[in-house]
């Protein structure tokens, strides 16, 4: 399973990764510019890593996350999540055009939630056992 992991890391890295983390950092860099959005910075480098290398993990929401995360994600989709979406969105569509692209393509479709609503989210390995056991 490791080893299938890593064929598909890479694969994502050379189609679609590199270039999806290029703009999770640009974002990270405009928020640690602006020093007050230094938090909004943090997630998104931790999103810019998932985003690099997705395969054998997940993100979970965090259970200690409440309303300043919910604060956070309404004014981060207003200034930068929606770009990064629609970075998903488009990076999505030649993969989906090209048949052996299409499962790329469903797994930029499913980094659009996490790239609009990215704290108060961890990203974990798929290794672990359910409920950290």
């Amino acid at each position: 399973m490791k080893l299938f992991n890593l064929l598909l890391n890479i694969l994502w890295l050379i189609f679609c990764g590199i270039w999806m983390a290029i703009g999770y950092t640009l974002a990270a860099l405009v928020c640690f510019i602006l020093i007050v959005t230094i938090p909004f910075g943090i997630a998104s480098l931790r999103i810019a890593g998932f985003v690099l290398w997705p395969f054998g993990r997940t993100t979970v929401e965090r259970p200690d996350a409440g309303a300043p995360s919910f604060i956070g994600n309404v004014i981060w989709v207003v200034f930068a999540g929606w770009w990064l979406a629609l970075g998903h969105l488009i990076t999505s569509i030649p993969l989906f055009l090209s048949i052996i692209g299409i499962p790329f393509g469903w797994a930029n479709l499913k980094l659009i939630p996490v790239s609009l609503m990215p704290l108060g989210r961890e990203v974990v390995s798929t290794n672990q056992a359910f409920g950290g056991r």
